[in-house]
């Protein structure tokens, strides 16, 4: 990696970041009707005069102090280190977070902590992508397999997935590597939206944002469901009368239901051709996802948001509980271990469609994505990453969907750097538009300027 060899990481900076979005209503769903979009922040300062690397974990609110306090509680660990050694070895600082006895007794790898990790990890990433020059997907589909292999942590997963296996398919996805990164940089990477389907929406709401997406070029759309079962009957028609017959709808339940209750649920909503359940039940209950999709077949099962880590995942695939894997950029412990799931997805062969829309994941899992189709994967058939069209004007280097695709970044980093006016504005309690919200002090102009800014 480029870089002074005298670089040492100084400083963690750390940041409670809001956004007001429950007064829209948007993200609303059956089990989180009233998310305001939160991300738990932090900058890693270095010694010289390169980039910082720049890191968050999602949130939805209320708590988004303790996840800030996690990741401040990972400081020792981090300051003082070396920037080439963590950069040439990120895996390094991943094994100390993830082995530290004391934090793991929190978890073990689950939870706060294990998301504070990933926080810390993505920064790392963040951090080497730009001392690299590179895009973070990019700096990936280039890496030697070999060096790739050595960042992965193979506990609990061997039996699934050996470190031999995984150079295999490493070396695999080289072929036709360049091929594809200059087909992914001409077309992008295939996308779909929830923007219509949020629970709050009025159905009028519902059928212009639905026309839109069609119009935009999505081919593939979602609702969420589950709060109630008539309700969810009629948005679905309206939804499928508003799309016509060839184009996608998924339905999300966010964990609402019972086994039972998710295949009696998903079954009465087959006539509208769901696509895929998504979250039918308690992320942790594999069997239970087993038998659901036994049950509602052919109607695919996906997962994949709330699951704790790559162990999970592992079960899944060797229980043949889901169709559709989706990873998160911020729920496991960062980079390193999702590209444990990236793997154990290619050795099921099985289509990663991962979840984002909240503040920044859109941003951070788009580099995942596209590194699995340039050098592992090889290919987007039936995959497609989420987009929510909301608070991407915060962030340096934003999504830019064209034609229904996510184009592929270029700037040199993980796409994970909010403006300093953004944290200036929504830092939690202090910024300005919060001071002056808690305070009652808010004035109509304020109040115009926090819908343009969730927009």
């Amino acid at each position: 990696m480029k870089g002074s060899t005298l670089s040492v990481i100084t400083g963690i900076d750390t940041y409670d970041v809001r956004f007001p979005t429950s007064r829209e209503l948007d993200g609303s769903d059956a089990m989180n009707p009233d998310p305001d979009y939160s991300a738990a922040y932090l900058v890693l300062r270095t010694s010289d005069d390169g980039p910082e690397g720049h890191g968050f974990t999602f949130t939805i609110g209320r708590g988004n102090d303790v996840q800030v306090a996690a990741i401040e509680a990972l400081r020792g660990h981090v300051v003082g280190r070396s920037v080439d050694e963590l950069c040439g070895d990120p895996g390094s600082l991943y094994r100390d977070l993830i082995g530290d006895s004391q934090l793991r007794w929190l978890g073990p790898e689950k939870g706060v902590m294990h998301m504070a990790i990933g926080a810390v990890v993505n920064a790392v990433w963040d951090l080497a992508a730009k001392r690299e020059g590179k895009p973070l997907w990019q700096l990936l589909a280039d890496a030697d397999p070999e060096w790739l292999v050595s960042q992965v942590d193979f506990r609990y997963i061997s039996d699934a997935l050996t470190p031999d296996e995984a150079l295999e398919l490493l070396r695999r996805g080289k072929e036709g590597a360049a091929e594809r990164a200059q087909l992914l940089l001409e077309r992008g990477y295939p996308a779909y939206t929830t923007s219509p389907g949020w629970l709050g929406y009025s159905d009028e709401k519902l059928i212009r944002l639905a026309h839109q997406a069609v119009a935009d070029g999505f081919t593939q759309i979602k609702l969420k469901v589950g709060a109630d079962l008539e309700d969810d009957i009629r948005r679905c028609r309206t939804a499928r009368a508003a799309v016509g017959p060839d184009i996608r709808i998924a339905i999300d339940a966010n964990q609402r239901w019972n086994v039972g209750e998710a295949i009696e649920w998903t079954n009465a909503l087959a006539e509208f051709d769901p696509y895929w359940i998504e979250e039918p039940t308690s992320p942790d209950d594999v069997l239970g996802h087993a038998s659901i999709r036994r049950g509602v077949t052919p109607i695919k099962v996906a997962t994949g948001e709330h699951v704790q880590n790559r162990i999970i995942f592992k079960q899944l695939l060797q229980a043949g509980a889901i169709d559709v894997l989706q990873l998160d950029s911020a729920r496991v412990a960062g980079v390193n271990e999702n590209l444990a799931i990236l793997l154990l997805a290619a050795k099921f062969d099985m289509p990663v469609c991962p979840h984002a829309g909240g503040v920044g994941l859109c941003e951070l899992v788009q580099h995942l994505s596209m590194f699995d189709f340039v050098a592992l994967s090889g290919t987007t058939e039936d995959r497609v990453i989420e987009f929510v069209d909301h608070l991407h004007d915060h962030f340096l280097d934003p999504v830019v969907i064209e034609a229904g695709h996510y184009r592929a970044p270029t700037l040199p980093g993980f796409s994970a750097e909010m403006h300093a006016a953004t944290i200036a504005t929504f830092e939690y309690p202090k910024g300005e538009f919060w001071a002056a919200d808690l305070a009652g002090t808010r004035q109509p102009a304020q109040a115009g300027a926090e819908k343009e800014l969730t927009a």
